[in-house]
C-alpha cells in the first residue's frame, strides 16, 4: 500500500484516479492496470486507502501515451518502468534501440530503393532459364538458387515431364532482387516481405505507393519518438524537482 498523503503546496493539486482518467481519455481501471504495470509511480493514499494522484502522475502518465507510438507499448513501458525505479540509463538505452531500428529500417528502405533502380528489366520472351543459366548469370552457385526457394523469396515452377526447376521472367526478376538485397548484407527473412510485396502488386512499377507509404511511416515514426522524448524529458524533470509529493 502506498504512503498517506501529505499535503504540499508545490505539486499542484491533487488527482483522484476518475480526474486522471478523464484528462486522457480513459478508464479508471486503465490507471489501475499503469500503476500496477510500473508506467506510473505508486499512488499515495488516502487515510481510508483511497488512491489518490498528483501532477507527477500526470505527466508519467503524458510521457507514457506519447512514446507508445514510436516506440511501441511494450517498450514504452520498459521505458516508464526502468524511470519509475531510477534506471534511468537503462531508459535511454531503450530509446537508443529504439532509434537504431529505425535508422535500420530507412538503411533497409534505401538499399531496396537502390535494388530496385538497379534492377534489370526482364524481357518476358527471355524469362524461361534454368538452375544453371540463372546462377551464372547472377554469379551464385545453384545451391544458393534452392536455398532461396526453400526460403519462399523464389518460386520456380517444376517443369511436368523433366521435374526441372523453371525459372519465369517474374521469377528472374525475382531473383535479380533478391540478389541485389544479398549484396546488401540483408537477411533472407528481411527480403521476403518486400519480395511477396513485388509479386502481389504484379511487379516493380506499382510498388512506388508501397515505398511512399513505407517513407511516410518511417517519418512519422520519427516525429513520433521526438514527441515522445519531449514528454518523457518534462516527466524526468518533474520528477527531479524537490519535494513533488509523489512516490517514485
Amino acid at each position: 500500500m502506498g504512503r498517506t498523503v501529505r499535503e504540499n503546496p508545490q505539486d499542484g493539486g491533487r488527482l483522484r484516479p476518475v480526474d486522471l482518467a478523464r484528462r486522457h481519455g480513459l478508464s479508471t481501471q486503465a490507471i489501475r492496470n499503469y500503476e500496477a504495470a510500473g508506467v506510473l509511480p505508486e499512488a499515495a493514499r488516502t487515510p481510508h486507502g483511497y488512491r489518490t494522484y498528483t501532477p507527477l502522475h500526470a505527466s508519467a502518465l503524458n510521457a507514457f501515451l506519447a512514446l507508445v507510438p514510436g516506440h511501441g507499448h511494450a517498450t514504452a513501458t520498459s521505458i516508464m518502468r526502468a524511470v519509475n525505479r531510477e534506471a534511468t540509463a537503462e531508459a535511454l538505452q531503450l530509446i537508443d534501440e529504439s532509434h537504431a531500428q529505425l535508422l535500420d529500417d530507412r538503411r533497409t528502405l534505401q538499399a531496396v530503393e537502390a535494388a530496385l533502380r538497379d534492377l534489370e528489366p526482364v524481357p518476358p520472351e527471355r524469362g524461361d532459364t534454368f538452375v544453371g543459366p540463372l546462377s551464372r548469370r547472377l554469379g551464385i552457385r545453384p545451391a544458393t538458387l534452392r536455398k532461396w526457394e526453400r526460403a519462399g523469396v523464389v518460386q520456380p515452377r517444376r517443369d511436368p515431364r523433366t521435374g526441372y526447376r523453371v525459372y519465369r521472367a517474374a521469377d528472374v526478376r525475382d531473383a535479380l532482387l533478391v540478389h541485389q538485397l544479398r549484396r546488401g548484407g540483408h537477411l533472407l527473412e528481411q527480403i521476403a516481405p518486400l519480395i511477396a510485396q513485388v509479386r502481389s502488386a504484379g511487379g516493380v512499377a506499382p510498388l512506388e505507393s508501397t515505398l511512399r507509404d513505407w517513407h511516410a511511416r518511417l517519418a512519422a515514426g520519427g516525429r513520433a519518438m521526438l514527441t515522445g522524448a519531449a514528454a518523457l524529458d518534462a516527466y524526468l524533470d518533474r520528477r527531479s524537482a524537490p519535494a513533488d509529493g509523489a512516490a517514485g
